[in-house]
């Protein structure tokens, strides 16, 4: 029997895994005990919007066993719709371990166990149309594309331009280590060229297709109807030809980021992508949009998890509106979002 869902604002597809953190740094091989918890792109997006006040739905397959209990329980308990999340009794709901340092460290150390797993065997015969159809915003990311040939066909299927399909937002999400071969970073290339809204960062960017700059990466992608290239510390440009012609010129809006002092660089593109797309929701304009990122970003890279709690609608909302001189100064720290607004530093 068919699951009737009730229309959502975002649909969010993925695998989301069980996180096993460190109790400290070190190696791996000396790390003592771990403390569980969950990780996973879209899941996270599907959270922090959730959190956000957004009606989301997370639709992915995982285990019938006791981690795939803990992922759709804890992914429920912020909100999100899992009831398209479908339960597999022959595969395994995948997990991973990881350091304590930060990814951009020599020390940094993930190993994944995921290989098999119940995610990778989503495909279009696996899962269900009116489940991904149920949302104003259908949300994927690269990552899925990586884990199967499935997966590949699955992801291509749903980045199809057709009719009455939801707007599509693809988050690149460029992770070498996923694939088996060169061809990821062109078969990345084709999926985004078939979505309406791509996130990707300047860096993956040129690591991928060897593309430096965003006007660049533009022209390499011209067929979304907007493009938000992500600049680190520099902040992110938008091009935007909503609503436009197909031969008309871009809007292009560049933003530049807030000072955040940051304590854990996990779960921020994801917290991006969420803040741009409950703006977009919103119909709030494009520096807005741009804005709400980085308050979200800020939020996760303030803790030391993937998730964190947004700051509040109405406090995003007036941080979002400060005009351009007191954006580039605020400055906010751990415990920002929960801190009385006065609090949140401007130096």
């Amino acid at each position: 029997m068919t699951a009737q869902h009730t229309p959502v604002d975002v649909v969010c597809l993925g695998e989301s895994m069980v996180t096993f953190l460190p109790s400290q740094p070190g190696r791996l091989a000396d790390v003592p005990s771990f403390d569980r918890g969950i990780g996973g792109a879209e899941s996270n997006v599907a959270c922090a919007l959730a959190a956000a006040g957004h009606r989301t739905r997370w639709v992915s397959r995982v285990g019938a066993d006791g981690f795939g209990d803990h992922l759709v329980e804890t992914v429920a308990s912020y909100g999100v719709d899992t009831s398209a999340v479908q339960r597999d009794p022959h595969r395994p709901t995948g997990v991973y371990f990881r350091t304590a340092d930060d990814r951009d460290t020599d020390h940094h150390e993930v190993v994944y166990y995921r290989a098999g797993s119940a995610a990778s065997a989503m495909s279009p015969a696996t899962m269900r149309r009116e489940d991904l159809w149920s949302g104003r915003v259908l949300h994927l990311s690269g990552i899925t594309a990586a884990l199967s040939p499935g997966c590949l066909d699955l992801t291509r299927h749903l980045t199809e331009r057709s009719d009455g399909r939801p707007y599509v937002s693809f988050d690149v999400n460029h992770r070498p280590g996923l694939w088996r071969d060169a061809a990821g970073a062109g078969v990345l290339l084709e999926l985004a060229r078939g979505a309406d809204l791509v996130f990707v960062g300047e860096d993956e960017a040129e690591a991928a297709w060897g593309v430096r700059g965003a006007g660049a990466i533009r022209e390499a992608l011209p067929e979304p109807s907007v493009l938000v290239v992500k600049r680190g510390a520099a902040g992110v440009t938008v091009f935007s030809a909503d609503g436009l012609a197909p031969d008309a010129t871009d809007t292009v809006t560049t933003v530049p980021a807030l000072l955040v002092d940051v304590v854990a660089p996990v779960g921020a593109g994801d917290a991006f992508a969420a803040g741009y797309l409950s703006a977009a929701i919103r119909g709030l304009p494009v520096r807005e949009r741009a804005r709400h990122g980085h308050l979200m970003a800020a939020a996760a890279l303030t803790v030391h998890g993937d998730l964190a709690a947004p700051p509040s609608r109405t406090r995003a909302d007036r941080l979002a509106a400060l005009d351009d001189s007191a954006w580039e100064t605020l400055r906010v720290g751990p415990g920002w979002t929960a801190a009385p607004e006065q609090e949140v530093c401007t130096p």
